[in-house]
């Protein structure tokens, strides 16, 4: 068995960071143009730079997603994007269309092509024409399953690469091709811009009573009928790596840097604890534990072991679910003084029992003691954004660890 790689989103320099300090081998990130996440705060030119210089010192690789779903003035532009991109080293290009493709094998074909999920790649055939064509790997659709995928693998033992989805939101539609946002809202999915309407609340009406709505009622509030779980795969490490796919892949670009991490963390420890001993692997629930202390929504495996019924669906709210907040940034660590400094990111107080989350180590539990502003005064509350304080640490603390409280 082959170790799969682990896969994180990198919607900024921040992100990207983080993902390869707390245990990703590879990450995918977007340019200014090009990519399905305008929400996110994507990458200038230098910023890929310094971004791709970080991971490939640390042994670890970059992948650019290109895979909007493009029109006529996408493409006359995108051969400009290409010879500006080309240099800067990237390990792979994400692409999600056919003459994008084309345009990529010919302008840079040192650059190795993976076929983002976009593409709709839900069967053995469709995958084989791309590797014919020249791709190197295929990003799975979310809704296959773990049998769908073995056999397609037993097909094409060695090649293509195989990519799939172990964590993050669920589209209504397929892997992402939705048109609810584009006709409600004038904002194009398949460009990036999606507003997810999937998440919002619903009514029916009767053709021949326009105007009437009736409520399709699981709480007071209706019922969020397109509303799906978030998709979390870290209990099932042994199938994932079984099926034969390549990599595992995070979803969550606009997320945050502390979500990056912690999710990251948790994937990058259990898939090492199963390597370490296969025979003997039993799942370390403490880690679901861990994910559950991101901002998420309840979680499903979604279609894995077959196609899910209603218990995938969250029909009461589409909040997520935010039981613990970053409030703080290791910035400095004093070895003689035993303290570290933290930049504040949500207040917490004196006596406040918080968690210290750092690569390669599990969290570490502190009472917030001794706290001093920047001047060396003694406080109880750190209530600016951007404040710098000094505490107490029991140990040394890595400088750019990520301090997280309960609410």
């Amino acid at each position: 068995m082959k170790k799969p790689e682990l896969l994180a989103p990198g919607g900024s320099l921040e992100k990207l960071k983080a993902a390869i300090d707390y245990g990703a081998d590879a990450v995918y990130i977007g340019g200014e143009a090009f990519s399905l996440r305008v929400a996110a705060e994507n990458f200038s030119v230098a910023d890929m730079a310094e971004g791709i210089a970080y991971a490939h010192e640390r042994g670890k690789k970059v992948y650019l997603t290109a895979n909007i779903i493009p029109h006529n003035d996408d493409i006359e532009e995108f051969s400009g994007f290409i010879n500006e991109i080309r240099p800067l080293g990237f390990d792979a290009v994400l692409i999600a269309d056919l003459g994008m493709f084309s345009m990529m094998r010919e302008l840079a074909p040192e650059i190795p092509v993976h076929i983002s999920t976009q593409a709709n790649n839900t069967n053995y055939k469709t995958v084989m024409m791309w590797h014919k064509l020249g791709a190197e790997r295929v990003v799975l659709g979310r809704e296959m399953s773990f049998d769908e995928i073995a056999h397609m693998r037993s097909i094409m033992p060695d090649a293509p690469e195989l990519e799939v989805f172990v964590h993050g939101a669920m589209c209504i539609s397929y892997s992402g091709r939705c048109l609810l946002s584009n006709y409600m809202t004038g904002r194009d999915s398949n460009m990036g811009a999606c507003a997810h309407p999937c998440r919002w609340n619903y009514s029916l009406v009767e053709e021949k009573r326009p105007g009437e709505y009736f409520k399709v009622e699981e709480t007071e509030r209706g019922t969020f009928i397109f509303n799906s779980k978030d998709l979390c795969m870290i209990e099932h490490i042994p199938e994932l790596v079984k099926s034969g796919v390549t990599s595992l892949k995070i979803e969550g670009r606009v997320k945050t840097a502390f979500y990056v991490a912690t999710v990251v963390g948790a994937y990058r420890r259990e898939i090492d604890r199963y390597f370490a001993d296969p025979e003997n692997y039993t799942f370390n629930r403490e880690e679901l534990i861990e994910l559950c202390k991101v901002s998420h929504r309840p979680y499903t495996t979604g279609f894995y072991f077959g196609r899910p019924g209603a218990e995938a669906q969250v029909y009461e709210t589409s909040s997520y679910i935010r039981d613990y907040e970053l409030v703080g940034i290791v910035t400095g660590y004093d070895e003689k003084s035993g303290t570290m400094t933290v930049t504040q990111r949500n207040r917490f107080f004196e006596g406040d029992e918080l968690e210290i989350i750092q690569p390669n180590k599990p969290y570490m539990t502190i009472r917030a003691e001794a706290m001093h502003d920047e001047n060396g005064s003694s406080i109880t509350v750190a209530p600016h954004a951007e404040q710098l304080v000094t505490m107490n640490a029991p140990e040394p603390i890595s400088v750019g660890a990520m301090i997280r409280k309960q609410r």
